[in-house]
């Protein structure tokens, strides 16, 4: 059985999917990316900004499926540009400091709304 999540605190969907789905105890988010549900837009500035708001994106999500960010076990984070690896991996550092997630890193040719960083995760729900 499986249960869609939906949240008003992040981003609605942008395509044919849902926000996460939660199912046997764990939580499957999709991909975020950098806008401000405030307005719609992306956040200004780089990829420093942009993943800050992505994760507070990722953090609303977790929240509305029972979970939060110490949940968190597996994250996939999709970056335009390799380059910008220290930059993201600085900010991501910050949400995830104690309980480190697996993770793997991609350079993706484009990302949605050409944005410079989108994360999705795999949580345990409490």
């Amino acid at each position: 059985m499986k249960e869609i999540i939906s949240t008003d605190k992040a981003p609605g969907a942008i395509g044919p999917y849902s926000q996460a789905i939660k199912a046997g105890g764990m939580l499957f988010c999709s991909g975020q990316i950098p806008i401000d549900i405030a307005t719609g837009e992306f956040v200004e500035g780089g990829v420093v900004e942009q993943t800050e708001q992505v994760l507070k994106n990722l953090k609303a999500v977790l929240e509305a499926g029972g979970s939060g960010i110490a949940g968190v076990v597996k994250t996939t984070v999709f970056l335009a540009d390799m380059n910008d690896f220290a930059a993201m991996n600085e900010v991501y550092a910050k949400y995830f400091d104690a309980d480190k997630p697996a993770r793997a890193t991609v350079q993706a040719a484009r990302l949605p709304r050409d944005a410079r960083v989108e994360i999705d995760c795999i949580a345990i729900v409490s």
